[in-house]
């Protein structure tokens, strides 16, 4: 049973949130919180698996509040669910180390495949935001790591920079004269290779690392 907490500083959003959940067998909400200092105080007793994330609260925010609950419970997965896609919120809340962002207009099923997916390790980061995000890490101007790119075969290297600037398997397939079953090879590879759960997380890095650049065609 996957236990969830709501943070949320809306009424009807958290009761919404909760009637949705409770339809689904294998997830308990197990309590609600109006703000980062009440879901603080009430993780060490409903003992959640989960934390579903607002961001923009009075007292302490969805912001502050990541980072606090990723500080004193390393083990807890932070998802964020909100109304803010601009590029601040974004990057702030993936900085406090918050495991994945979703809007609050994300259909019923998508939802809960991004709770069941952030608890298998997966990134979950909503479309709309996701080029904000990818785009705020390659301004930081983080210098390039050799050993990540040592990591990849230069065919690889081609593929993940298109994965990065959000391409899909057909896209990349296309663009570099592959057939898409060798793109998911290739994809396949280098998850392995980064040690991630998903492209997500390996455009990500990659960004933080210097070896994407989001302005090249």
């Amino acid at each position: 049973m996957t236990r969830v907490l709501i943070c949320d500083d809306q009424d009807v959003v958290r009761e919404g949130l909760n009637a949705i959940l409770g339809t689904v067998t294998e997830m308990e909400v197990v309590g609600m919180a109006r703000d980062g200092a009440e879901a603080l105080e009430l993780i060490p007793t409903v003992a959640p698996d989960l934390v579903l994330m607002d961001l923009k609260m009075p007292g302490m925010n969805g912001i502050q509040a990541t980072r606090a609950i990723i500080k004193e419970h390393p083990a807890l997965k932070v998802l964020v669910l909100t109304t803010y896609d601009a590029d601040e919120w974004v990057y702030d809340a993936i900085r406090a180390g918050a495991h994945g962002y979703l809007l609050k207009d994300t259909p019923r099923e998508g939802l809960i495949e991004a709770i069941k997916g952030t608890l298998e390790g997966q990134t979950h980061v909503d479309p709309n935001v996701a080029g904000k995000l990818f785009n705020q890490v390659a301004r930081a101007g983080a210098p390039p790591t050799t050993t990540l790119a040592d990591e990849l075969s230069s065919r690889e290297l081609d593929v993940l920079r298109l994965l990065a600037r959000g391409f899909s398997n057909a896209e990349i397939a296309e663009r570099l004269y592959l057939s898409e079953g060798t793109v998911r090879n290739y994809v396949s590879a280098i998850l392995a290779k980064l040690d991630v759960a998903d492209r997500t997380q390996a455009a990500v890095l990659a960004l933080r690392h210097g070896l994407v650049d989001m302005s090249g065609e």
